[in-house]
């Protein structure tokens, strides 16, 4: 449709006619709509994701309304607990994943540049159609248990006023996402601000380490009067705000519960207007004036080998040489690249910590690093990591969109393009492995496991540049023409989160014969793991990206074709 100005009303749209019809928020949920269905036709394949998200989706959120539900029935302390904490992790989990896993699935604002819309509607307008899908729908679904917990315990009054609070908690969830992505959406995209970026980001997602210690903590401890006065004090922040509020006017705090849903509507509408002051140059494309062009140095080799890396002062000016000099500079360039580069990095540094700092016995005699050390839960997080860090290149063709015709019309062969590209990604994440096996090792008092450390985290590595592989050229799907490094097209998250876990679990299953040598070997295995992990990972990319190179031969075409935005 065309945009006409109207009546001094406001904005019109104008369809074929000529007639001009007043634009409101159910053209953004219809356009929504229409954007999915025709996403979906002639994907049979997206289809059949997107039926098993939804089912995924209503089984987890299912568990939830039962498990918020059943809370009524529990003392008071612990429903307490369950509703601010359990609230504030749904929160919690709306402002981070985004970041690192599944994107932004919404409608593009740049389509909307040339219609006469203001910004108060254009970002209501993508509010509600953020809203429409099955990660808006799977919490709505099981936080309106709490509803049913707080009728239980303060009647019907209690109810309804929890019933505001978990519908304003979906708001606040949407609301926040797309505020924080569109923030550093903005940061991403300027190198001067990259480092900046990712400290936040980093120092983001590391709130959630204090966070389940402490929690563990004191479960271990059953010191449930500590927990739920942690509880008590989130409860008053928009983490827990609007899930506690029906609990206030059980309490016959009715005071009390209208500051807390206050403080979410006041909260909504600050994320709301951060969100329409960065969403213009976020996902537009506007930014900051640039500087002049900066010529490349007069120095010997010419133009051609001075665009080769000077790290690497042994690479070659050949076909090799081109696509392993180009990678390396857009994974660091490209800000959507760059976005999943610092979201690998940032989880792999933590996902070690989490899963076995985050499980130790916290007890009166202190931390039992031996213990731990000596379980598999460690091997089983190595291999994890190691499995994880190759997933940003499971769309590496949909980061090229359409350059990647340049690959096709120059007839680049397949085995030489993957490994290429494996090589490059090789140079900024092996580094990353090996600091993360040591800084594992070191803080369980391990050092002599050190090298076997690193020898499951590079066997997972090699066996996920495999399985990646595979997936980029057999599941590649197009990137919206936005610059936002974290958007996705519109249908597409779901099919995105579980081809990776799709790809992650064969990564992981690939490697599993490396658990069973470390399991029978024993103490062997400290001196065989470094070379076992690497030989084996090394073995598994290599066949890998020769046997997903001849793949990419006969289906470039198609990959082609497919990351192409329509």
């Amino acid at each position: 449709m065309t945009a006409t100005v109207g009546a001094p009303g406001g904005p019109v749209a104008g369809d074929a006619r000529g007639r001009g019809r007043r634009v409101s928020i159910r053209h953004f949920a219809r356009l929504k709509l229409r954007i999915m269905g025709n996403g979906f036709r002639g994907q049979g394949w997206r289809v059949a994701l997107f039926v098993v998200g939804a089912v995924f989706g209503l089984y987890c959120s299912g568990i939830g309304f039962l498990l918020f539900a059943s809370t009524g029935q529990a003392e008071p302390q612990i429903h307490l607990i369950a509703a601010s904490l359990g609230g504030g992790t749904v929160v919690l989990g709306w402002l981070l994943l985004p970041l690192v896993w599944f994107g932004v699935d919404s409608l593009d604002p740049a389509r909307f540049a040339l219609f006469p819309l203001s910004r108060r509607k254009l970002v209501s307008g993508l509010l509600v159609g953020s809203l429409i899908g099955i990660p808006p729908a799977a919490t709505l679904i099981a936080t309106s248990g709490l509803v049913i917990g707080a009728g239980s315990r303060g009647g019907a009054a209690a109810a309804g006023v929890q019933a505001l609070g978990v519908t304003g908690g979906v708001v606040l969830c949407v609301a926040v996402s797309r505020a924080v992505t569109s923030t550093f959406a903005t940061m991403l995209r300027s190198r001067r601000a990259r480092d900046l970026a990712g400290i936040l980001l980093a120092g983001a997602v590391a709130l959630l380490a204090p966070l389940q210690l402490a929690l563990l903590a004191a479960a271990r401890q059953a010191n449930w009067d500590r927990v739920a006065g942690v509880a008590q004090v989130v409860g008053w922040t928009p983490f827990g705000a609007p899930y506690t509020a029906g609990l206030e006017v059980a309490a016959g705090r009715p005071w009390a519960a209208a500051a807390k849903l206050a403080i979410t509507v006041v909260t909504i509408g600050a994320l709301l207007w951060w969100w329409s002051r960065t969403l213009e140059s976020a996902m537009t494309g506007a930014t900051g004036a640039a500087g002049p062009p900066k010529r490349l140095a007069a120095g010997r080799g010419g133009a051609v080998a001075q665009l080769l890396p000077r790290t690497l002062p042994g690479l070659r000016a050949d076909a090799f040489g081109a696509v392993l000099a180009r990678e390396l500079r857009y994974w660091w360039r490209d800000a959507k690249r760059r976005a999943n580069l610092i979201s690998t990095a940032v989880v792999g540094l933590l996902v070690p910590v989490l899963l076995t700092v985050g499980v130790q016995a916290f007890d009166d005699e202190g931390f039992d690093a031996v213990a731990v050390a000596s379980a598999p839960t460690v091997n089983l997080t190595l291999l994890f990591v190691g499995a994880f860090t190759p997933l940003i290149l499971a769309n590496q063709f949909g980061f090229d969109g359409t350059s990647y015709s340049a690959q096709v019309i120059a007839g680049v062969p397949g085995r030489l393009e993957l490994r290429a590209r494996s090589v490059a990604i090789a140079l900024y994440l092996v580094p990353l492995l090996v600091v993360i096996g040591a800084g594992l090792g070191l803080l369980l008092g391990e050092p002599a496991r050190i090298p076997a450390m690193c020898g499951l985290l590079l066997a997972g590595f090699g066996t996920g540049l495999t399985a990646n592989h595979y997936l980029s050229i057999l599941g590649a799907y197009a990137l919206p023409e936005t610059s936002n490094p974290f958007a996705v097209n519109t249908g597409a998250g779901v099919a995105k989160s579980l081809l990776s876990l799709l790809a992650l679990a064969a990564s992981y299953a690939m490697a599993a014969p490396l658990l069973v040598a470390a399991a029978l070997l024993g103490d062997v295995w400290l001196w065989l793991g470094l070379p076992l992990g690497l030989g084996y990972g090394f073995a598994a990319a290599a066949l890998g990206t020769y046997l997903a190179g001849d793949v990419l031969d006969r289906r470039a075409p198609e990959v082609l074709a497919a990351v192409t935005p329509r």
